[in-house]
């Protein structure tokens, strides 16, 4: 069995609104390296559908930057799996909807995913980490203070989790990869 490692940018104060953030090489070579590392990729539908609406285009644009193409050109041929319970057609290359009970459907690709799945969906990471179903957290804790949300699990959790600090690397950007494990 795979873990299930949620991933994402975040501010200092917690935003992780998509548009916050460092987007430059650096960070674009640490999420390849991640995706890389991973054998799927998870998000949640509105997730998906701002990532369909950009990065095909971008891995068909031979003038694109070298690190945002490939970051693209691998993305296209990764699994992606999508929670929805409103949307059940996804063209994009390898996309696969999870339907029905969230739990299982999640659990069962954790069970035949061993290289792990990556998850970048922040509102679909509340709901997994409500079901225990989060293993490790991959951040990237941008050097800015954005001062607006969406913020990191805004709907609240049960409790208090526990984790284990794996690693803490800083990049030349200023921004800081902190990767954490579940404490158990």
């Amino acid at each position: 069995m795979g873990p299930l490692i949620f991933s994402l940018n975040v501010t200092l104060d917690g935003c992780v609104d998509h548009q916050e953030g460092i987007a430059d090489d650096e960070t674009h070579a640490f999420f390849t390296r991640l995706m890389d590392e991973s054998g799927a990729m998870l998000w949640g539908r509105v997730t998906y559908e701002m990532m369909e609406s950009s990065w095909p285009a971008v891995a068909r644009d031979e003038e694109a930057p070298p690190a945002m193409r490939e970051w693209a050109v691998k993305l296209e041929a990764k699994p992606k799996y999508v929670v929805s319970s409103t949307r059940t057609d996804f063209p994009w290359a390898n996309s696969h909807h999870i339907a029905g009970d969230l739990r299982k459907g999640v659990q069962k690709l954790k069970d035949v995913t061993p290289d792990g799945i990556l998850l970048g969906s922040g509102k679909l990471a509340t709901e997994l980490d409500r079901l225990d179903l989060i293993d490790e957290y991959r951040m990237l804790v941008q050097p800015m203070i954005a001062g607006h949300g969406p913020t990191l699990h805004e709907g609240g959790l049960p409790g208090t989790r526990r984790l284990e600090l794996l690693s803490a690397e800083p990049l030349r950007n200023g921004a800081v990869a902190m990767h954490y494990r579940r404490a158990r």
